[in-house]
């Protein structure tokens, strides 16, 4: 992925320094796209609703007091210059496809922690992988999750990393369309099981926008290179409920996905791939995923 030299976002907050109150929040929910390496390995190992681990599904929720504004990255290292450049592009990509629908779009900000920070949705583990807080409107990331998903997952490449941002921007879309509240409302009324379907299908609209964001993404820059797209196929694939369950106690519970399946999730990527229009992500209204 040929990134280096484009433009890199001033929406990036850094709050590594440790100067934020780091005590634990009660408030809203969030969406994430993992728990994967603990949170959610321990929920299958022990039984337990992985979401009820996480506490990340949901809208809304009070902002806390004085959560910590941040600042601009300073002095750059290059992981934290992918992260701005990508992040960046996803700007760019979401503000050209909403003005030609003459809609207004608002990006969200991405907060680089370490190991906890405060955000409207609760307390941030570095455990839950990157998520996305609707009640602030941030994309937060401890960026050691980019070693994980290269180590233990089996995930590497720049693009599998990119994957993983603009999937939480899909969720920023998701939020900002109203379909996150909608969803959150409907689950209030449903059994556990059939709440967990629609996370799934929430799951997989957010890969499905990753897949859309990557088509204009390409058409616009080129930069994509020979192997980048199996990146994240193949990063879709790694964090598969089936797969991560499989990995965890041997045995799959598909009542308990919450995210969908390896196979799911990477048709749901291509699909926005390759039509390039968020249309083609109405993962609620498919009879089959």
């Amino acid at each position: 992925m040929k990134w280096q030299g484009h433009r890199q976002s001033d929406r990036v907050e850094d709050l590594r320094g440790g100067g934020g109150d780091m005590r634990p929040r009660i408030g809203g929910k969030g969406l994430s796209l993992g728990g994967i390496v603990i949170a959610l390995l321990a929920s299958w190992m022990f039984g337990i609703n992985p979401m009820t681990v996480l506490g990340l599904l949901g809208e809304g929720g009070t902002l806390p007091a004085e959560v910590p504004a941040g600042a601009p990255l300073q002095a750059r290292s290059e992981s934290e210059q992918f992260v701005a450049t990508v992040l960046a592009d996803t700007e760019d990509v979401w503000a050209a496809y909403f003005a030609q629908r003459q809609q207004a779009h608002e990006p969200p900000r991405l907060v680089v922690f370490r190991d906890a920070v405060p955000t409207a949705c609760g307390q941030g583990e570095s455990a839950m992988g990157p998520f996305y807080c609707p009640g602030d409107e941030k994309v937060y990331l401890d960026l050691g999750f980019f070693d994980t998903l290269r180590s233990q997952l089996g995930a590497p490449g720049d693009f599998a990393q990119a994957y993983v941002i603009a999937h939480e921007v899909g969720h920023h879309l998701q939020h900002r369309l109203g379909i996150s509240a909608r969803v959150q409302q409907a689950r209030q009324r449903l059994s556990q099981a059939q709440g967990n379907q629609l996370s799934v299908r929430l799951e997989l609209q957010a890969d499905c926008f990753a897949g859309v964001w990557a088509h204009h993404s390409q058409r616009g820059k080129g930069w994509l290179e020979q192997g980048d797209l199996e990146e994240a196929m193949n990063a879709a694939s790694r964090i598969g409920d089936d797969v991560l369950q499989k990995a965890a106690r041997g045995t799959v519970v598909p009542e308990s996905f919450t995210h969908g399946t390896a196979a799911q999730r990477q048709r749901w990527f291509q699909n926005g791939l390759q039509a390039g229009r968020i249309e083609a992500c109405d993962s609620f209204g498919a009879k089959t995923l």
